[in-house]
């Protein structure tokens, strides 16, 4: 029985779905459970040549053992996650916990009319914020109130706890990042609920006691979205220059980019308890990275990851070296 949660470390954009896919094939993952948010926080997984944009579904789906959980903590806009459902092929292997929180177009309307939200935090107009607080006034409807959802329903919490104790592997995906919980990040710009891995687990219905492994994901150079502080921000032109324009998956909007902030990385660790690392986009830094073992990368990049591991005091065991799922190296075994 192996139970792990992935989750980002920075301002989202770490390659979560990267990750998670890897897993799903590399580890034979029974259950995948989207937790988090819904589909304001878009996931990418770049599998045997061809891109998969995701905005509810786990990316854990190309492999196709894995059944595909959303938890009760999940927000759902019923149609956006139909149309994922069916674009990818993937109705029997759904289950949507009837307690999750529907986004429905007024909450949209809402976020929408609110120039603080859109404006000034930049806010993705997904309707989150409005949906969690009718969750928290108790007048939200749930997924069980949606008819077109009535085929998916399933106790996700029931269901994971069930795998676990037949000793299967499951996988939790988490969304955002930990410098936009609403919490621990950089408040008031930040998402509507926390990001960190204990919020993760209780989305799913997942006790602590149950949760083998944490696995905190950072991006080797950090990008951000929207407004807030960013303290490593680089401008637009150096940017430019060192070839790492990027836009969100979700809005199309510019990324903002910055050096890695070696600090923020160890709260990260600290707060979502982690016990290994994940770092992506290394190819990035250097391109000649790609395909090579990590014994045969410039001495910089290995000197950047050992720094990422004493500032964190947590071994990095899964390194990004390229866009596909499969270009990993993987250190779990060896270290």
């Amino acid at each position: 029985m192996t139970c792990s949660i992935v989750v980002g470390g920075q301002w989202g954009d770490e390659a979560k779905g990267k990750i998670c896919s890897y897993l799903a094939v590399a580890d034979k993952i029974s259950v995948a459970c989207r937790a988090g948010l819904g589909p304001g926080a878009g996931h990418t997984v770049v599998y045997e040549g061809r891109d998969y944009k995701l905005r509810q579904s786990p990316s854990a789906f190309i492999n196709p053992n894995t059944r595909l959980f959303l938890g009760a903590g999940v927000l759902i806009n019923s149609d956006i996650l139909i149309e994922e459902i069916t674009r990818l092929g993937i109705e029997k292997r759904v289950g949507i916990d009837p307690r999750a929180t529907l986004v429905e177009p007024h909450h949209r309307a809402a976020e929408v009319r609110d120039a603080n939200l859109t404006k000034t935090i930049g806010s993705t107009g997904s309707g989150h914020g409005p949906s969690l607080a009718d969750r928290a006034m108790r007048r939200a409807r749930r997924s069980a109130d949606e008819p077109q959802l009535q085929d998916f329903l399933v106790d996700v919490s029931k269901e994971t706890n069930a795998c676990l104790d037949r000793g299967e592997h499951v996988l939790i995906e988490g969304t955002n990042g930990y410098l936009l919980s609403v919490l621990y990040g950089t408040y008031p710009y930040a998402v509507g609920k926390d990001s960190c891995a204990s919020t993760a687990a209780a989305d799913i219905g997942i006790g602590p006691t149950r949760v083998d492994h944490v696995i905190v994901t950072f991006k080797a150079f950090p990008t951000r979205v929207g407004a807030g502080p960013f303290p490593t921000e680089m401008s637009a032109d150096e940017a430019k220059r060192r070839g790492f324009i990027q836009c969100g998956t979700v809005t199309g909007r510019p990324r903002r980019v910055g050096e890695f902030d070696f600090e923020l990385a160890a709260d990260a660790a600290r707060v979502n308890g982690a016990t290994q690392l994940a770092v992506t986009h290394l190819d990035w830094l250097d391109p000649g990275c790609n395909h090579l073992p990590m014994d045969r990368w410039n001495s910089d990049l290995r000197r950047f990851v050992d720094r990422l591991e004493q500032a964190c005091n947590v071994p990095a065991t899964l390194l990004g070296t390229g866009p596909d799922t499969h270009h990993i190296v993987d250190r779990r075994h060896t270290l």
